[in-house]
This record gives structure tokens, C-alpha cells and sequence, in this order.
């Protein structure tokens, strides 16, 4: 095999979804958009479907009419980005359910199909999607005349549990929102896990479904195991890679594994980053580079077959902390090339 293999773990995928519906008393959904955060949406959402997730949340109309051809008419499809210019059709044919964000993308839902399901996004301060206060109480009686299937909100300091913006937003939310008789939504992972406060009607978990923080208890979903293409010797002051940015200090065995910035391993993280060999860490040397990552392979009893980027011993938010990044494009960064094995 000359190129790495991912495994995703659809069982550990689930068990993560009943751990955080378990946290709650509301309905959670679950965030399958960018593609399943990398893993293949398809996969997940056939699997978590089949765990009892009964709605689903995309960015896009095209994210989200591709899942519906996944999994047939039962689910609800919720479009994060609303009712865009030129997504009527799909809306329609489809049956999904676009958060609207504006008086435009009401006035264009309302207009092309006023009697197809819709939600409201509201914006309580991130400033990023959704109606601000004025613009939701100059429109607010017309959508719920209509009869919205949701009113949401998205929570901008949630992996930070002290942060003042969580109560204030919190706060505003309510002030937008109650005594209107309409289902309400405003957390994600970190909301979950700031408490009932937060849950409302329904919670709709992303990153921590996948095994990423802030949910700290999550079970593992990937493995990225990479096969070694070559090992050679390399002598006390010899270099390894470009530029000459790791020079030997002693006689070293370094293996030149098949992955590399093409296959969504940041070059950032650079020297940072460790692999394994079962329990055995193995240090990152020299540069990344497209295709190839050179790692100290001295210790290990005897040359290996393939190095562990990620399982066990190191998860997306360890590589994150490497490359000064988040779990978030660990995931979604996940490399064309490589071979997908799911397990359940």
C-alpha cells in the first residue's frame, strides 16, 4: 500500500453522539457538514441515523442534497447558510429546511416556496450569520404567521466555559425568543457541556461527535496509520530534508513515510509533531513536504512497516496544538489520497 489508510471508527462516531444526547433532555441532532468534518458524511450520517439522530445540520444546499440522497426522505436536512440565490430547486426537491439569515433570504424562501418548511438563525453576537435584534423584530411576526421549524442561534465562546459572552448571549437569546412557541436551539458541543441552561429544545453536537475538544470525554473515531516508503542511515552531522532544518546528532535511522502537506498534514507543525510505533514515540524530522515527512525511527527494535499519525497516543487536538491550529482542520483537512476503512 503506497499510501496511508485512515480507519473511522463508526461505533466510537456513535457512542459519542448517545454520550452527549445523554447530557441532555432535549432532542440532539447532529452536524455533518464539510463533508462529515472529513470522515465522509454518507458514512456518518448513515451510521448515526441508524443510532436515532433524526435531523441533521449542513452548511450548504448542495452538502445537503447530497445526504439526502444518502439517506432517503425520512431525516430533516437543516441548511445552516438559508436560502442562497439559485438554491430553490434543490431546496424544493430535496425537502430541505434552510435557516434563514436575512430579510432577502425571507423575502426569497416566502416568495419561491411559501408553504416549504423553514428556520430562523438569529444573531446574538458572534457577527457572523443570522438576523441582529432589529432586523428580527421588524420580521418576526411575519415568520411565525409562517410557522418556523426552528429558531437558533450559535454560541461564539463555548469551549471557554468562563467566558462572559455564553451568559450574554444566553441572556439575549432568551430576550429574542420566549413566549413564541417556536422549538429554539443555541448550542453546539461546548453548549452541551455548559449545562441545561443552554439546551433549549434541541442541541446539535459537530466536533465533538467526531472526537475533537471541547469534549474532552469523547472516544476516539480516527486512526491514520502511514506506510513507510524507505529507511536509511544517516550519519552525525547530516541533514535530513529541505533546507537542512534538522541536522543528525548521533547515527540515526530515519524512515520517509508516503504522506505530507498534500494530504492535509499541516507543514506547520514541523518538528513538533510525533508519530508511533505501537507505544514507542517517533520524532518528526526535518521539513514537511508534499508528499513526504522524514521521522527518527533510532529506537525502534526493528525498521517499521507503517507510523501511527493519529490513534491512541495522539489525537487531532494534539496534532492542532502542533501546527498552532484547532481539532477542526486536523479533521477536515483529511487528505484525498488517503484509503478509508470504516469499522463498526
Amino acid at each position: 500500500m503506497a499510501t496511508a489508510t485512515l480507519t473511522i471508527d463508526l461505533s466510537a462516531l456513535c457512542d459519542n453522539w448517545r454520550a452527549l444526547n445523554s447530557m441532555t433532555a432535549c432532542e440532539t441532532a447532529a452536524v455533518v457538514k464539510a463533508d462529515g468534518y472529513g470522515l465522509g458524511a454518507t458514512r456518518v450520517a448513515r451510521a448515526l441515523q441508524h443510532a436515532g439522530v433524526t435531523r441533521f445540520f449542513v452548511a450548504a444546499a448542495e452538502e445537503g442534497a447530497s445526504l439526502r440522497e444518502a439517506l432517503g426522505p425520512g431525516p430533516e436536512i437543516n441548511v445552516f447558510s438559508g436560502h442562497m440565490a439559485g438554491d430553490t430547486d434543490m431546496i424544493s426537491d430535496m425537502t430541505l429546511t434552510p435557516m434563514l439569515n436575512s430579510a432577502e433570504q425571507m423575502l426569497r424562501h416566502f416568495e419561491a416556496l411559501p408553504s416549504a418548511p423553514f428556520g430562523v438563525q438569529l444573531d446574538t453576537g458572534m457577527n457572523r450569520l443570522g438576523m441582529e435584534p432589529a432586523e428580527w423584530a421588524s420580521l418576526r411576526d411575519i415568520a411565525l404567521e409562517l410557522g418556523p421549524t426552528l429558531i437558533m442561534s450559535h454560541l461564539a465562546c463555548a469551549d471557554d466555559p468562563g467566558h462572559p459572552m455564553n451568559p450574554q448571549q444566553l441572556a439575549l437569546f432568551r430576550e429574542l425568543t420566549d413566549g413564541l412557541g417556536v422549538p429554539r436551539s443555541l448550542s453546539a458541543t461546548g453548549g452541551i457541556l455548559l449545562g441545561e441552561d443552554y439546551h433549549f429544545d434541541l442541541c446539535r453536537p459537530g466536533v465533538g461527535l467526531y472526537g475533537g475538544l471541547p469534549f474532552v470525554d469523547a472516544t476516539p473515531v480516527t486512526r491514520l496509520d502511514i506506510p513507510v516508503i524507505q529507511t536509511r542511515s544517516v550519519l552525525p552531522g547530516e541533514s535530513v530534508g529541505y533546507s537542512n532544518t534538522w541536522i543528525a546528532e548521533r547515527p540515526s535511522r530515519i524512515a520517509t513515510i508516503a504522506a505530507g502537506y498534500a494530504d492535509g498534514i499541516i507543514r506547520a507543525m514541523g518538528e513538533k509533531a510525533w508519530l508511533h510505533s505501537g507505544d514507542t514515540p517517533c520524532k518528526v524530522v526535518g521539513r514537511i513536504s508534499m508528499d513526504m515527512i522524514g521521522v527518527d525511527v533510532t529506537d525502534l527494535p526493528e525498521e517499521p512497516a507503517s507510523l501511527q499519525l493519529l490513534g491512541r497516543h495522539q489525537s487531532v487536538d494534539t496534532l492542532a496544538d502542533a501546527a498552532g491550529t484547532i481539532g477542526y482542520e486536523i479533521l477536515t483537512s483529511m487528505g484525498a489520497r488517503y484509503g478509508r476503512r470504516y469499522t463498526s
